[in-house]
């Protein structure tokens, strides 16, 4: 392993995910607003408790009440005031259930003159649910998206139909109070109905792609599924005002300024990543081989949301499957690396942020019998990452704005 190289790497994503934490942009949202009659507090995501912690001092009195809906070993210590849970990600459980349950007994007949801060951030869609089918449906259907390839809006736009609080219905139960929105985006080109699947937008979608959706995957829906993806949500919202204060491509930029401070030169690929992650990885590591000869110190980065088909039962995640993808495409060159990793601090359902890999990896898997080729087709990026010391393990960051990937040529 190159152990300068993956020190770079690491260092550049360590300062680009700081520098999309939401502390100073929940301040900003909230500078010099006032809130008249009572006030109440929802905070719903992977950055849920960073965001209300943020939130709470800035705020011209203390909420009524609030709540704050988060993925588990996300919650830092309590908030005063605050009820905190914790709760099942990317597939909802009994207390995503529960949570939400409680969110709605609060906001409850609310009047006019009362507001609900509502700060929102990616993983939202599993954390805050009250489902219209049964839990036990709403578990398998998710499953079943996650598996399929679906990307995120496909995946989004069945939820939000399942569901009594997406696609604009939380704001809906809310009203006649004011809904004020700060949303952290994880969703390309910032989709205020499609972040969360949008619990305070009007909803873009149609009946008519829903269908469109759970045909091309197969989703296998009982009748009163199929009945819901036919019932339309809200299409527009009167109660509700809305800002958004962070994205991947503040995160890529991030990036590209750590890099250039430890003397690369960054080259900004996209921040729309949304194809196959293996793919994704095979395109980054040819990229690096074509330069690695060049001469020079060069950062290529990209940033987005790529997908995964599921057709193994191994463990791993999408940023740990680009990363080993790319590792053959960079065997035996001694100057390229790539690294790639959710901003939020996990990949799919592991403990890993993401994955690195470097011009020595597909060897070391050899020598543990690994091959990359089985590796994907078993799903199990995890477990081969993990043998060559390949795993990139930060814990829960705090915040949430899709995954950047790095490809060094040092």
């Amino acid at each position: 392993m190159n152990k300068t190289l993956r020190k770079d790497a690491e260092a550049i994503a360590r300062s680009a995910v700081a520098a999309v934490c939401p502390d100073t942009a929940v301040r900003r949202a909230l500078d010099g607003k006032s809130f008249a009659g009572r006030l109440y507090l929802v905070a719903v995501g992977k950055a849920a408790w960073k965001m209300a912690e943020a939130a709470l001092p800035c705020l011209d009195h203390p909420p009524e009440s609030g709540i704050v809906i988060t993925k588990y070993g996300h919650i830092e210590h309590a908030l005063l005031g605050i009820t905190c849970y914790e709760a099942g990600h990317p597939v909802p459980d009994e207390n995503t259930f529960a949570a939400t349950r409680a969110v709605l007994e609060m906001t409850e007949g609310l009047k006019s003159s009362d507001t609900v801060l509502f700060l929102l951030s990616g993983g939202g869609s599993a954390l805050f649910e009250k489902p219209l089918v049964s839990g036990d449906e709403l578990q398998g259907i998710t499953k079943q998206l996650l598996a399929s390839g679906a990307d995120i809006v496909e995946v989004n736009a069945i939820r939000k139909r399942l569901s009594a609080v997406k696609g604009g219905r939380f704001a809906q139960w809310c009203a006649p109070a004011h809904v004020e929105a700060v949303v952290l985006s994880d969703i390309l080109g910032d989709p205020l109905d499609m972040i969360a699947s949008g619990p305070a937008a009007p909803d873009h979608t149609t009946c008519v792609q829903a269908v469109e959706i759970a045909k091309k995957y197969s989703l296998q829906l009982s009748e009163t599924a199929w009945e819901l993806l036919n019932r339309e949500t809200p299409k527009q919202l009167t109660n509700v005002s809305t800002q958004i204060i962070g994205s991947v491509r503040e995160l890529c930029l991030a990036a590209a300024q750590a890099a250039r401070e430890l003397g690369y030169e960054p080259v900004m690929l996209t921040d729309h990543l949304d194809c196959q992650a293996k793919e994704t990885g095979r395109f980054l590591g040819n990229i690096v081989r074509t330069h690695a000869a060049d001469g020079k110190k060069l950062a290529f980065i990209a940033g987005g949301e790529t997908v995964v088909r599921v057709v193994g039962n191994g463990l791993g995640g999408r940023n740990q499957e680009l990363a080993l993808s790319a590792s053959e495409c960079i065997s035996g060159i001694a100057n390229a690396c790539v690294l790639s990793i959710g901003s939020d601090g996990t990949d799919g359902p592991t403990d890993a942020a993401g994955g690195y890999v470097d011009g020595d990896t597909a060897r070391e898997l050899a020598e543990n019998n690994l091959t990359v080729s089985g590796v994907l087709a078993r799903n199990d990026a995890y477990h081969a990452l993990k043998a060559v010391n390949g795993l990139i393990i930060t814990g829960p960051t705090g915040t949430n704005v899709n995954d950047v990937a790095i490809a060094l040529v040092g």
